[in-house]
């Protein structure tokens, strides 16, 4: 509900500021007096277009405040998405800065909010009659969203919508699937030329540096051959080393027969003699062994050429390369799957579209069965507010899917007999439209998903026993809702819970509008004026105290 509204330096009103008590809240005053500012700071508060002139004479700037009950925890999480901000307060406020020549800002809970934010926060918040820029029923998107929560749609509708998206992103998924097909193909391609060419070289770790190793041995053969033959000759040749060693022996073994002390340097020159021979042999095998194959130089540069090729185009290192090649081997499997993905996608997309459809087929019954009986329901109400020949109607037509389902609904009104259906939208009486959405809300009272309702015109060409109809049924549809109406009978404004005056004050030269809620004898005034006009008497007042007598018995 709207606690508070609070207007200042907007036209003639200089600053007014009211509390508002829930149930129906009426609003009357002589013509000029200010009530259509009223209403005008509302709609300025939903977002609308101020005019350049709305603004105070004289003033720096106009302001209008509202002060909005938030104690649903849906409808914060709503303004909270629409706002992309947190709403954690049981309050609401909303307020729009106006300067002169018709910019301003806009704030909610004092941060900064655009006015089309401002616009869809108002949607949320007020339902306003009588203006058609800011009827939320008016537009066919929400006349299928209220006929869903009076046909008991809600939960089908959101596994709809869950639906519908599961699908669409299959379709999406298919379509990426497609859009990439082609450079799949192509890096599965260069993966398995890859894959081959490390597979057809026979990579074995740590081959790179047992054929750098062969390839010294190779390339210095006839060097290597000759210092170790060089060397096994001062060996193991005759007065060789080994020869000279072995003699020296022989010598220090007779010593030892002489000086037993020797026997000691025997030993190691001994062990000497048998290591060098040992070594000699040695030589002389390795020296007899190097005979290579022709051509196997060639080949082992070949060999170490391919591997360094692949090491530098795979890693680096004969062990990088191996690393890149499994790398491959599970990137290739993973193209090969996606590829593999299209039948199974189609399927799922079979499967999605398949459950969309037959939930949105419930949905389509159950809203047929529904538009019945709403229509039949606010056509009663039509009749009972004096629109008798008036026949309301909804036209429920196949769309394209959507996450609704495949449905599209109008709400249609003949007012006249012999007239053709318009859409509610093109009604061009503001007292007609008003009606016909006081007999809409009063039947959809129990699922309407906004908590404020202002009504506007309501009362036009309405005489005094239909304004009493009227006031009644505004009465009711309080139960469920604050409702504020702007009206010129009495027989309406004696319904309110609460009734505040408009009136016009000059002083000093200079005019402004005052608003105040009145009650006992100046209500009874008020409605007696109404009646009368400016000479109020005792007849009047008599029939003002009736009226509130029948309105609240």
């Amino acid at each position: 509900m709207l606690r508070e509204l609070h207007i200042s330096n907007l036209a003639i009103i200089e600053d007014v500021q009211v509390e508002l008590d829930p149930g129906l809240v009426v609003f009357t005053g002589e013509t000029g007096a200010g009530k259509s500012l009223v209403l005008g700071a509302l709609q300025i508060l939903l977002g609308m277009k101020p005019t350049k002139q709305m603004v105070r004479a004289g003033e720096k700037e106009g302001r209008v405040s509202g002060l909005f009950d938030a104690s649903d925890e849906t409808v914060r999480q709503e303004l909270g998405e629409l706002t992309n901000m947190t709403i954690g307060e049981d309050e609401i406020l909303v307020t729009r800065r106006l300067l002169p020549g018709g910019r301003g800002s806009c704030t909610v809970n004092g941060h900064p909010v655009t006015v089309t934010m401002l616009e869809q926060v108002g949607e949320r918040l007020i339902d306003l009659h009588g203006q058609h820029d800011h009827q939320f029923l008016l537009k066919p998107a929400n006349q299928l969203s209220v006929l869903d929560a009076f046909a008991g749609c809600q939960e089908l509708r959101e596994r709809i919508a869950e639906a519908y998206q599961a699908w669409q992103s299959r379709l999406d998924q298919r379509l990426r699937l497609a859009e990439n097909a082609e450079l799949r193909r192509r890096q599965l391609e260069l993966y398995e030329f890859q894959a081959a060419e490390i597979d057809e070289a026979g990579v074995e770790p740590g081959e790179l540096e047992a054929l750098e190793a062969r390839h010294r041995r190779l390339a210095n053969v006839d060097k290597i051959r000759q210092r170790a033959s060089t060397t096994h000759a001062a060996l193991g040749e005759d007065e060789g080393l080994v020869d000279q060693l072995r003699a020296i022996v022989a010598d220090l073994g007779d010593l030892v027969e002489l000086d037993e002390q020797l026997a000691k340097v025997v030993e190691p020159c001994e062990s000497a003699s048998l290591a060098l021979e040992e070594a000699a042999n040695d030589l002389r095998r390795y020296v007899e062994g190097l005979d290579f194959e022709p051509g196997e130089l060639g080949e082992v540069e070949a060999r170490l050429a391919l591997l360094r090729r692949l090491c530098d185009k795979y890693g680096g290192t004969v062990e990088d390369t191996l690393v890149y090649r499994e790398k491959i081997r599970a990137e290739s499997a993973e193209l090969r799957r996606q590829q593999e993905d299209f039948s199974r996608i189609d399927a799922l997309i079979v499967e999605s579209r398949r459950s969309f459809e037959d939930l949105a087929a419930k949905a389509s019954s159950k809203r047929r069965a529904a538009t019945k009986k709403l229509a039949a329901g606010v056509n009663k109400q039509l009749a009972e507010l004096g629109m008798d020949k008036a026949v309301f109607d909804l036209q429920l037509t196949e769309c394209e899917p959507a996450p609704t389902g495949f449905d599209a609904v109008e709400m249609m009104v003949r007012t006249n007999p012999g007239q053709p259906s318009y859409p509610l939208r093109r009604i061009a009486s503001g007292g007609e439209l008003s009606r016909v959405m006081l007999g809409l809300k009063s039947v959809l009272a129990g699922t309407d998903r906004v908590s404020i309702l202002v009504f506007d015109e309501v009362d036009a060409h309405v005489g005094g026993r239909l304004g009493s109809i009227i006031g009644d049924k505004l009465r009711r549809l309080a139960d469920q809702h604050q409702v504020i109406c702007i009206t010129h009978l009495p027989q309406i404004a004696a319904y309110a819970d609460q009734h505040l005056k408009v009136r016009k004050v000059t002083e000093s030269g200079k005019t402004r509008t005052e608003v105040r809620t009145i009650g006992g004898q100046d209500r009874v005034e008020e409605l007696a004026e109404m009646i009368a006009g400016a000479n109020i008497t005792p007849t009047s007042r008599r029939q003002a105290r009736e009226l509130l007598e029948r309105a609240n018995p």
